[in-house]
Order: C-alpha cells, then sequence, then structure tokens
C-alpha cells in the first residue's frame, strides 16, 4: 500500500488550517489552496494561532511549530498542486462549490491522485458523480478542532475503490487518529446521531424544560459530557448546524432531522454563537 506524501488542501478557513497543521505534522509535503491572497493571509494566522496555542499548552515545541509553518506551501493557482497524490476540500458546505473546486484540481493532478472531501451534510456520491474519476473520491471528516479531535470519519460513496478507502484509513492512523469507515448516509455516522440529539435540545430549551445553564450542566454532570450541547451548538455555528440538519431532512424527510423553529429564528436574526458573539449561552445566553 503507497502512503501519501504530497497532500493539497482546498480551503483555509478554521478547518482547512487544522487539516494542513496535521498532515504536516505527520510528515506529509502540504500546500494550501484559497481563491485569493487575503484569504491565505487569514488562514496563516489562523494556524500560527492554533500552533502557538499548542506550544502554550505543552503539545509541541517552538522548533516543531517553525518546522511546520515552514513545511506548509499557500497558493491562489491550481496548477500548483499538479504534484499532490492526496487532495482533502474543506470549502463550503455547497455542493456546487466543492465539485467546482475539486474539478479544476483533478484536471491537474495526476489519474491516481485520491480526492477526499471533508463535507460532513453533503452525500460522497453524490460529489463523486460530478467530478472526473468518481472512483478515487472519498469522504474525509475531520472534527473541529482538527488537531485535538482523535476521530477521523472515511466515506465509501458508491463509487469509490476499496484501494481508495484502505489507504485513507490507514492516513488517518498515520495522523494518530482513529480512522473509522463510515456509510455514506445523511450525517455518516457522528453527525447522524448527534443532529437528531442537538434538535431535541433545543426543543426542549425553547418549550422552557430547563434554563440553557441548567440543561448544560446537567449534561455535562449527569452523563459526563465535556461540553454541554448549547454551548457545543455556539462553537459549532448555528447557520452550520441548521444547514447540516436541513440537508439531512431534504435527503430522508425524517422529521427528526428538521432544524427545530428556535434554531431557524436565531440564525435569521444573526445569532450564530461564538461567531457572532451571541447564541444559547454564549453573550446573552440566547433568547427565545
Amino acid at each position: 500500500m503507497t502512503k501519501f506524501h504530497h497532500a493539497a488542501v482546498l480551503g483555509f478557513g478554521t478547518m482547512g488550517a487544522g487539516i494542513a497543521q496535521v498532515l504536516a505534522q505527520a510528515g506529509l509535503e502540504v500546500t494550501v489552496f484559497d481563491i485569493d491572497e487575503t484569504r491565505l493571509a487569514d488562514g496563516r494566522r489562523r494556524m500560527s494561532a492554533m500552533l502557538d496555542g499548542g506550544v502554550a499548552r505543552g503539545k509541541l515545541d517552538a522548533v516543531e511549530r517553525d518546522r511546520i509553518l515552514d513545511t506548509i506551501r499557500a497558493t491562489t493557482e491550481v496548477a500548483d498542486l499538479a504534484s499532490s497524490d492526496l487532495v482533502v476540500e474543506a470549502v463550503a458546505e455547497v455542493l456546487d462549490t466543492k465539485v467546482d473546486v475539486l474539478s479544476r484540481v483533478a484536471a491537474v493532478v495526476g489519474s491516481s491522485t485520491v480526492l477526499a472531501t471533508n463535507t460532513s451534510a453533503l452525500a460522497v456520491t453524490d460529489i463523486a458523480a460530478s467530478v472526473p474519476g468518481p472512483e478515487r473520491v472519498a469522504g474525509l471528516h475531520f472534527f473541529n478542532p482538527v488537531p485535538v479531535m482523535g476521530l477521523v470519519e472515511v466515506v465509501r460513496g458508491l463509487q469509490t475503490s476499496g484501494d481508495v478507502v484502505t489507504r485513507l484509513l490507514a492516513l488517518g492512523a498515520q495522523l494518530g487518529k482513529v480512522a473509522i469507515e463510515a456509510p455514506d448516509r445523511p450525517g455518516f455516522l457522528v453527525n447522524r446521531l448527534l443532529m437528531p440529539y442537538l434538535n431535541d435540545v433545543i426543543q426542549a430549551y425553547d418549550d422552557g424544560l430547563a434554563s440553557a445553564e441548567d440543561i448544560d450542566q446537567a449534561l455535562e454532570l449527569g452523563l459526563g459530557y465535556p461540553r454541554g450541547p448549547l454551548a457545543l451548538l455556539d462553537l459549532i455555528g448555528l447557520d452550520v448546524h441548521q444547514h447540516a440538519t436541513y440537508s439531512a431532512y431534504k435527503s430522508t424527510l425524517d422529521p427528526q432531522f428538521a432544524p427545530p423553529p428556535l434554531l431557524r429564528r436565531m440564525v435569521a436574526a444573526g445569532r450564530l454563537g461564538v461567531k457572532s458573539g451571541r447564541g444559547f449561552v454564549v453573550g446573552t445566553g440566547g433568547a427565545r
């Protein structure tokens, strides 16, 4: 089985920066692509901050931090990705956007290059169907924050070859993570179980079952969760959760995935959680 050596990461947002970091830490040469220099500069600052945090917590030393930063190149030119044997897409959760960028990269890389998508809400089969060489397309779903979270889901679309799945499972282990094969169904495995749970919590809060603080404390202390569900939603982003649940609902028509009314109202009001400074427990603690 051939190991990966040259990785391209598409998108230098929070997920892209985290994915680039763990790939570089594992010894791969990494090139990050984004659409303009401003996004690349923002991503570089984001990555530096994450690495500085790792140094402060004693997770890595300053020499390793500098090596990682020096290893990762950034570009706005798709042609610069031609030598990549692995591509990991981490752009917006919009099918057309993902298909467009993967198709452009597929045109310049080798025919055996693996094309992985970090989608959490879209079907890998749907993405692969519109990308040249669908047998080399798979899901590689990391969790946020990528350098900290120990799991990665490898998702096999209907077209994905067994060799691609095997190589990505081995890559997960190389990155120091537990890699599991997850089904190509809405939410894969983790989010398939998480989305209905979070929807139920939102509805329980809206129904007045308990305050946001009491709900989170009850789940943290009663079940040993490291973070309460409403604080988790604030961290994820209420708009992100709404998009994921709505995508799952459209695919299945299963009411457990339907975004609760309070979630839709809060997103419409711009109360998105940490990113906006106001959510269920961030800022004012949310509102009905």
